[in-house]
């Protein structure tokens, strides 16, 4: 009752805030950039680096390109080095700032296949037995929206939710909210459709980029509940910049040249954006 009764709330005060803001004109002045995980949530693992250590490294590289290119555009970090940011602080930097978009860098992962091996008997009955085999295969870009989509679709919701609860006193900073419950999210709907638009049409952009210009394979855009995007007052996405599971995606995203392209890929984006989304 009290989770419910504070979204509502919430939600009535991002809707008065983001109709007085798109009427009186909507200009990009401040970008958050938010590099996923740090400190000792290191977020998924692929066979020799991190995703918390990938997400640091790409949000640097795209603040320093805005600075030198957008200069009349202001650049906040939720964090600038391994450091441990809890999820509620980072979108509430964002909002403090009264920040015009929000952008969270994360790396994909796979977890493993579960395959069999072989076949025993107990008590006259035939058990199969199992084994893991790592999911090296799956590859692409995808990016994501505050939303709540089907229960049964929300494992990336779970997974990127999945910090909260080795924050200390999380229900309390969190309203209560279960981040292993995927029925939260029917609840945390109510916050989807107010930015929604704008977060969509930056993340289709940002799909657009990757894809037409660097050549990845197109995973789409989503809507699910992913908390962070949810307690943003703010256009906000969350893009998947490859899979860490995969060897080559892990290559990709730690090389010079990878992490260039994708920092050019969500810069122009946010350049089109700008340019079609400012009211004066």
């Amino acid at each position: 009752m009290i989770l419910k009764r504070s979204i509502f709330l919430f939600t009535l005060l991002l809707i008065i805030s983001a109709k007085g803001v798109f009427s009186q004109g909507y200009r990009v002045k401040t970008i958050v950039i938010d590099a996923g995980h740090g400190g000792d949530k290191p977020g998924a693992r692929g066979s020799y680096s991190l995703e918390k250590n990938i997400a640091l490294q790409v949000a640097l590289k795209l603040g320093r390109k805005f600075e030198s290119e957008m200069p009349g555009v202001k650049i906040l970090y939720t964090r600038k080095t391994d450091i441990d940011v809890s999820l509620y602080k980072r979108a509430e930097k964002a909002n403090n700032a009264k920040a015009d978009l929000f952008i969270a860098i994360h790396c994909n992962s796979m977890p493993d296949n579960r395959v069999v091996t072989g076949y025993t008997k107990r008590k006259g009955k035939k058990i199969a037995k199992y084994s893991y085999v790592q999911n090296k295969t799956t590859r692409g870009v995808e990016t994501f929206v505050a939303g709540s989509h089907r229960l049964h679709e929300q494992d990336g919701a779970i997974r990127e939710n999945a910090d909260i609860s080795l924050e200390k006193d999380y229900k309390k900073n969190y309203d209560g909210y279960d981040p292993k419950d995927p029925e939260t999210f029917i609840i945390l709907s109510l916050f989807k459709n107010v930015y929604r638009d704008k977060s969509l049409r930056l993340a289709k952009l940002i799909q657009n980029n990757y894809t037409r210009e660097n050549h990845r394979l197109d995973r789409g855009v989503k809507e699910q509940g992913i908390l962070v995007l949810q307690r943003c007052g703010l256009p906000a996405v969350l893009t998947e910049i490859g899979f860490i599971s995969n060897p080559a995606e892990e290559d990709y995203m730690n090389s010079a040249g990878g992490q260039a392209e994708i920092v050019n890929a969500i810069f122009k984006a946010v350049k089109t954006y700008k340019k079609e989304t400012e009211v004066n």
